[in-house]
């Protein structure tokens, strides 16, 4: 099937240009065909007024956890979540999503049998899924004992890219403050005493944790897994990763980090809400500033998929970088760095992963269209599509 997009400001590699695109489908595989070409077509969608993009790729989104568990230990059903968080990403014009599935050392939300049926869960459905959805294993480092199964996993190739996290520093030095730790008490399902035995036990073996990062790193590089590291404390903790390999640093908690990630060529990941609310709401560097100076290339949703949409218009409406090339960081860059060399980019040959939005409101750009590996998966207004065509 021949799908022609017609009357649209399309984003080629060289900018904006007005032209008609043509995308070929067979079966579940579509690919662009022709650019600015009369040819013979199925059907037609009027892309009159609207901007043609390439397909948002998002390399951490985690909002599906929201799905899973709407209020602090109130569960739902796992393939409604994920067919429902599926629906947001086709939305908001995300047509390739890593899942950022943390398995942890912490019981509950984030516990292994999670991380065993999000895995099941995303292979079983994928058929259903209109997003190309993957999955981005966040390896808390402290979760010792998941290590000889998460070998087996990236040897198999089992998941798409590895992140190595580690939020037990930080717990310890808060495990004395309720305020500060009682999220992570009522997302384990413990008792606040239950909860302090378990982190006492598991720091108690954190002279293991170095040489089990090497291992899975080795590991990740051998399949050729991409892998990043979250949360760069330090220039030094930036310089080791990128030794072992990793080169992607996922949110650098200062500029500091990001100029040195940035200046040895590792690609840097900061927050499209953190774009939204003018900083971060941790503390970390503002993603916008960030963009501005060179030091951020990706950006992600994070915890809010409506972000990865919206951030690129808000950056143009403030003047940092025009939109063009805003949208990189949501298309090009993020595919470029996860080695997804057939998307990010509209062009021939490549994946027919295209969106069609309406930017009459500047900031508060809505989805009109979404292409997803050349089918229509998401259509706000049915008037613009044409039968047949000829």
């Amino acid at each position: 099937m021949r799908t022609r997009i017609r009357g649209g400001k399309v984003l080629s590699p060289d900018g904006f240009i007005d032209a008609d695109l043509t995308l070929e489908t067979n079966g579940d595989d579509g690919r662009i065909a022709a650019l600015d070409a009369a040819s013979a077509c199925d059907r037609v969608l009027d892309a009159s007024g609207l901007l043609v993009l390439p397909g948002a790729v998002d390399v951490h989104g985690d909002a599906f956890e929201r799905q899973m568990e709407p209020r602090p230990g109130v569960a739902m059903d796992l393939d409604v979540a994920l067919l429902e968080t599926d629906r947001q990403l086709l939305g908001n014009g995300i047509t390739t999503a890593y899942h950022a599935v943390t398995w942890s050392w912490e019981p509950g939300l984030r516990d292994s049998a999670n991380a065993r049926a999000l895995l099941a869960a995303i292979g079983r459905l994928r058929p259903r899924l209109g997003a190309d959805t993957r999955y981005h294993l966040r390896h808390e480092t402290f979760n010792l004992d998941a290590e000889p199964e998460m070998l087996t996993w990236l040897a198999e190739r089992r998941v798409d890219c590895l992140a190595f996290n580690d939020h037990m520093n930080a717990t310890i030095k808060d495990r004395h403050r309720p305020d500060k730790i009682a999220g992570m008490v009522t997302r384990s399902g413990l008792s606040e005493q239950e909860f302090q035995a378990v982190v006492e036990r598991t720091y108690a073996r954190r002279d293991e944790v170095p040489g089990s990062i090497v291992r899975l790193a080795a590991a990740a590089r051998s399949a050729g897994v991409p892998v990043l590291s979250h949360d760069d404390l330090s220039v030094d903790h930036r310089r080791r990763f990128r030794e072992l390999g990793v080169r992607i640093a996922e949110f650098p908690v200062t500029a500091e980090v990001a100029e040195a990630a940035a200046g040895a060529g590792d690609s840097t990941v900061f927050g499209a809400p953190n774009v939204l609310r003018g900083g971060s709401h941790t503390g970390c560097p503002p993603a916008a500033e960030m963009v501005r100076s060179g030091l951020c290339t990706i950006l992600a949703s994070d915890y809010y998929y409506p972000a990865l949409l919206l951030a690129p218009f808000r950056l143009a409406e403030l003047g940092i970088v025009p939109l063009e090339q805003a949208w990189r960081l949501v298309s090009g860059n993020p595919a470029g760095a996860m080695g997804l060399t057939d998307r990010g980019t509209i062009e021939v040959g490549k994946r027919a992963d295209v969106i069609l939005v309406d930017a009459a409101g500047g900031p508060h750009a809505r989805v009109v269209a979404t292409i997803a590996g050349g089918l229509t998966r998401y259509l706000a207004d049915g008037a613009r599509q044409v039968h047949p065509a000829r």
